[in-house]
């Protein structure tokens, strides 16, 4: 019997060996310098964390349970510890600097241009019309559509203060729309300086499909279900 690939998140503690060179820092000090870690998936739990040998993390043990650092029951990860993202100012695999939470490599990102027919409808009343669109296709996410600014009303637009990261694509801004008076909060997001994977989304529009009408190619699309769905003061990915 065909099963579906698993993804995350996984019903049991999940952990997978990286090459990369993982450092990370606090204030001028390097708190993890690994070449040897590992990424862990926590039951129920959609994104990884960084596991590293205690070794090659320098910090005092007084400083240590301030950091959270702590170690795992599992016997297959004996002798590694983690230290929370937040506990530390910068991380790095290789040079590059990485944010929100470590990548994970199962995830892949494709950002294609597209001749596809896309409209987005709010209550009834077009929002945008758009046949220049860039799809986002990111395991584990609806497809997204960054459309062209000029294809979407900015009649209806209005900044709004909320923003978020993806280790990914960047860090997002949002625009609420206001219809009939009313303010519909961060119904579009686009990323001003999105990373170079997917720069040709720069500035571009995408609508949250859980929370408008998106029509493509005049097929009207099921509104995902999950938590994106409600509007959010705060996230921490930005889809």
């Amino acid at each position: 019997m065909a099963a579906l690939h698993p993804s995350p998140p996984f019903d049991e503690l999940t952990y997978y060996p990286t090459s990369r060179w993982i450092r990370g820092t606090r204030g001028s000090g390097t708190v993890v310098d690994s070449r040897r870690a590992i990424l862990v998936w926590e039951p129920a739990k959609k994104v990884p964390f960084y596991a590293f040998p205690v070794d090659d993390v320098t910090v005092s043990a007084p400083d240590a349970a301030s950091l959270g650092v702590r170690g795992f029951d599992d016997p297959d990860l004996a002798g590694y510890v983690t230290v929370p993202w937040d506990a530390l100012d910068h991380w790095y695999e290789e040079d590059e600097e990485v944010f929100v939470h470590p990548r994970d490599p199962f995830v892949r990102v494709d950002a294609l241009p597209s001749s596809r027919h896309v409209r987005v409808e709010r209550d009834g009343q077009l929002l945008a019309d758009s046949q220049a669109p860039i799809l986002v296709f990111e395991t584990g996410l609806p497809t997204r559509y960054y459309l062209p600014e000029s294809d979407v009303d900015g009649s209806v637009l209005t900044d709004s203060d909320l923003r978020t990261g993806c280790p990914y694509k960047g860090f997002a801004s949002y625009r609420d729309v206001v219809l009939d008076g009313r303010r519909n909060p961060s119904l579009f997001w686009y990323y001003q300086e999105p990373f170079n994977e997917v720069s040709k989304i720069k500035g571009r529009l995408a609508p949250y499909n859980e929370r408008v009408d998106l029509i493509v190619d005049g097929d009207l699309q099921e509104r995902p279900a999950g938590p994106l769905g409600k509007p959010a003061a705060a996230s921490i990915r930005a889809a």
